[in-house]
């Protein structure tokens, strides 16, 4: 969720920096608006397109050392998941960053419905008439001037040239359903009051309804719509969604706007850039991974990445199935060297480096290390099974539960171990991934208390073998 966030602020940011600076000054209003429109909308559909043909676009040795990719592939031999109970009694509640923003999303909610309520109550609490399909709402005492869906709104006190010229204004605005566009920005400001996009977004799709009405109510009366714009400025209603015909901020920019020369037509060109970034932000969301979580599911994909990979360095082929095998297991290597911040682009990779390997895939290992306790059984897959039952009755018994009470765990959580069986059957180079440090060092203190196994064969000789043991935590309350 929050990778997904953090790429459509970013594409956002992208599509703004683009306005500003290549559209922003165009007359072009219609554009401008569609421009604003669409790409808010996209920005949040893109970064759930995948797109597997840009995948593969990207060169597969790329895509391999990409953290994304990369993630968990230190474990050929997954092991079934060990469920561990643990009690927090301590407190009812615990603190989420997700709170904060429920929380926010509430308030902006509320201001919402608050300004809602100011409009129903105008339209209720003031005079009104139909003409055509609009709603003339005449305020009292007042000079405001604004429009609401097909509701208009104007003060009592405006003259009745003022009236006449700021009505055609404020039916454009109408006619063009300019407040479906508010209410979509004011939407995205309720579910995602946090991003300051949105209210960038806000206000320049805003400037842009002005500028459109204005080059419309221009063409009736000029000099009076100068005149009405120039003269004295009045409080207008301060609700976000809808469209003032009196707003201080905007009079200048919209004196200035409707003085300027009509921009050239090929200037439309400049929409074009829509599509290079949207084909750049369609590669960038399909090559990334957005779930940290699917450790095991990329496994057969990543395997085919290395499959494509080896038959690149043996185009003649000159290597034997042997050699690609261990080649292989240089690759895991490798990879998991990257995992650990080092360089490995600078690796020369030569077959003669592979024969000292020795760690073997488990999906070419002959026989794969057994538990205690489990040497007599004769059927391979018995013995993987009888592994499983008392690795994870071993976890169970010696997992610290009472970490579920001291750092106020709640709901269910996930732990992933890493670790390697040598040649020795000795445990080596445990680690593990998890939300809190503690649960890290106490998943690799208990592994690193597993006795001593019968190590994996492969060939007739003894040969390391790496695992992954995914731990669920799951707290009652």
């Amino acid at each position: 969720m929050a990778q997904y966030i953090i790429q459509a602020i970013a594409f956002q940011l992208f599509f703004l920096i683009v306005y500003d600076l290549f559209l922003k000054k165009e007359t072009f209003f219609n554009w401008n608006r569609m421009y604003l429109l669409i790409t808010a909308a996209l920005s949040f559909v893109l970064p759930l397109i995948k797109i597997e043909l840009f995948k593969n676009i990207m060169p597969q040795q790329y895509i391999i050392t990409l953290p994304e990719v990369v993630i968990g592939k230190q474990s050929p031999i997954v092991l079934e998941e060990v469920f561990i109970e643990g009690i927090n009694q301590a407190s009812n509640f615990s603190w989420s960053w997700m709170y904060l923003f429920y929380l926010g999303s509430a308030i902006a909610f509320l201001v919402f419905i608050y300004k809602l309520i100011r409009i129903i109550h105008l339209i209720n609490s003031n005079p009104k008439h139909k003409e055509a399909n609009l709603q003339i709402v005449d305020l009292k005492n007042s000079r405001d001037a604004f429009s609401f869906f097909n509701y208009i709104f104007i003060g009592r006190q405006l003259e009745s040239e003022e009236r006449e010229t700021i009505l055609k204004h404020e039916l454009v605005h109408v006619k063009q359903k300019h407040t479906f566009d508010m209410m979509f920005f004011e939407i995205l400001r309720v579910l995602f009051w946090f991003n300051p996009f949105i209210y960038m977004y806000h206000k320049r799709i805003s400037v842009i309804h002005e500028f459109i009405a204005d080059a419309e109510a221009i063409k009736h009366n000029e000099a009076q719509y100068y005149q009405n714009l120039l003269s004295q400025i009045f409080n207008a209603k301060q609700v976000s969604f809808i469209n003032p015909f009196f707003k201080e901020s905007l009079i200048k920019k919209r004196i200035v706007m409707l003085q300027k020369s009509k921009s050239k037509q090929v200037q439309l060109l400049r929409y074009a850039l829509l599509i290079p970034m949207v084909l750049g932000m369609l590669i960038y969301s399909s090559c990334s991974d957005t779930s940290q979580d699917n450790i095991v599911e990329s496994e057969l994909s990543q395997e085919a990445q290395l499959k494509i990979i080896i038959e690149s360095f043996d185009k003649e082929g000159k290597l034997n199935e042997s050699d690609k095998e261990e080649m292989s297991a240089y690759f895991l290597d490798a990879i998991k060297a990257n995992v650990e911040g080092q360089d490995v682009s600078s690796k020369k990779i030569s077959t003669t480096e592979f024969k000292g390997l020795d760690e073997v895939p488990f999906a070419v290992i002959d026989q794969v290390p057994v538990f205690p306790g489990c040497e007599n059984l004769n059927d391979e897959q018995a013995k993987k099974s009888c592994f499983n039952k008392k690795m994870s009755t071993f976890i169970v018994e010696k997992f610290n539960q009472d970490l579920a009470k001291t750092l106020n765990l709640t709901g269910s959580v996930k732990i992933s171990v890493f670790f390697k069986i040598d040649n020795q059957g000795n445990i080596t180079e445990a680690k593990a991934r998890a939300i809190k440090p503690e649960l890290q060092e106490e998943a690799i203190r208990v592994v690193n208390m597993l006795p001593k196994m019968t190590p994996g064969m492969h060939n007739g000789k003894a040969v390391n073998v790496p695992y992954y043991l995914p731990i669920r935590f799951q707290i009652k309350e």
